[in-house]
């Protein structure tokens, strides 16, 4: 007999994390408390250094996506013969040069560029020129380009460490704010990657993300963002039918009660493998007739409901989520340019090609042809190059 995993059962997994995530913890907590006694001259020293140990803190536990040649999924396409890191340098540096900014070499080099190229790049440019990449191009570049080609330059970590805290001070704007915090805990591609951006949150901010959320947002939203970017799911295809059947039955009580804040709801969405989630979901819409998204909108149009709808489509189908995201970004009155920048650098080298096939079959339209008549110049081209359309 299927029992409530809350209360323990013959179901129950031990998800508890391994012991490396504590151990890498601690070595967060001990740096950042050296750095607390810290003063004067130390400090500055100190913060001098931040970013160089931060790509080898995100190291230790997070390897950037690879693709195969043909790209797999992925949008971004990198030439087969890619010039050395130093090559790549010193055709940024001339186009930094001079009256004006070369953006489309820029665009050129950056945009053909995977993870572990870019991060050779940056690293490469700060060695032959003693100056940061990102500062430059800060400087150099403007508008809504400059923060997309800014976003894609950072390591993913980092970036999405980023975001999330500009998500929590964009609070005020309401709870689509924090979205992206909801992104990356359930649209990651592995347990060690949402490790890898806590670990970067720590080192970019001197807090954890889970201190931020607690001292940004009051209950229930704190409840169940502090246990979504808490989690350590298991990554492998292991699914049990008895137990997608019986937490579809505790997810439709919660509905139908109007408490999705209860802590079995946040229990089953921040620590079941996606694989289990999926087929717990289609359990779901075979036992009460609607899809879960369509009864919790039924439930209510407020924050919770709000977030929790948005949780269940990343884990559910994270392509149909950010399908769904590029297309409210550029409906409506105007385009809202952060949102399309972060769908699409975030997924150009995870599952882009499956995100635009997505939108193609939702919206019956081309995603290059939305973005390109809803944006302009470089940031236009840009985003294109991302895409994988030829320009």
């Amino acid at each position: 007999m299927a029992v409530s995993p809350v209360f323990g059962g013959p179901h129950c997994k031990d998800h508890s994390w391994p012991q490396k995530r504590w151990e890498a913890n601690d070595s967060v907590r001990d740096r950042i408390e050296v750095k607390r006694k810290l003063s004067g001259a130390n400090l500055i020293d100190l913060e001098a250094k931040k970013l160089a140990k931060l790509s080898n803190l995100i190291t230790c536990c997070y390897s950037p996506p690879t693709f195969s040649s043909d790209g797999g999924v992925a949008t971004l396409n990198v030439p087969e013969f890619v010039p050395s890191p130093a090559d790549d340098c010193q055709r940024l540096r001339k186009a930094f040069k001079g009256w004006g900014t070369d953006e489309k070499a820029v665009i050129s080099i950056l945009g053909h560029r995977n993870a572990e190229q870019r991060k050779s790049i940056r690293e490469t440019y700060q060695q032959l020129y003693n100056k940061s990449l990102v500062a430059d191009l800060q400087a150099e570049l403007s508008g809504n380009f400059r923060k997309a080609v800014i976003l894609w330059t950072y390591d993913p970590p980092e970036r999405d460490a980023r975001l999330a805290k500009e998500a929590l001070q964009m609070k005020k704007k309401g709870v689509s704010a924090l979205y992206p915090i909801v992104e990356i805990a359930c649209a990651s591609s592995s347990p060690h990657y949402l490790i890898a951006v806590r670990q970067a949150y720590c080192s970019l901010h001197e807090c954890s993300l889970e201190e931020d959320i607690g001292s940004t947002l009051d209950m229930p939203l704190r409840k169940i963002l502090v246990g979504l970017v808490s989690s350590y799911r298991y990554d492998k295809e292991v699914i049990s039918m008895a137990l997608a059947n019986s937490e579809a039955d505790l997810l439709h009580q919660a509905i139908d009660k109007k408490q999705l804040d209860q802590d079995y709801v946040v229990w089953i969405l921040s620590t079941r493998n996606v694989f289990q989630l999926q087929a717990t979901f289609q359990c779901y819409k075979q036992k009460f007739g609607n899809s879960i998204t369509e009864d919790i909108k039924n439930c209510g149009k407020g924050d919770i409901e709000n977030l929790i709808g948005v949780i269940i489509a990343c884990l559910g189908s994270p392509e149909r989520h950010f399908a769904e995201v590029v297309r409210n970004s550029i409906v409506g009155h105007g385009t809202d340019e952060d949102m399309l920048t972060r769908a699409i650098v975030s997924r150009a080298e995870i599952d882009m090609m499956k995100v635009k096939d997505e939108y193609l079959n939702m919206y019956k339209s081309s995603m290059d042809t939305a973005v390109m008549g809803d944006t302009s110049g470089d940031y236009r081209r840009f985003l294109l190059t991302l895409l994988g359309a030829k320009i």
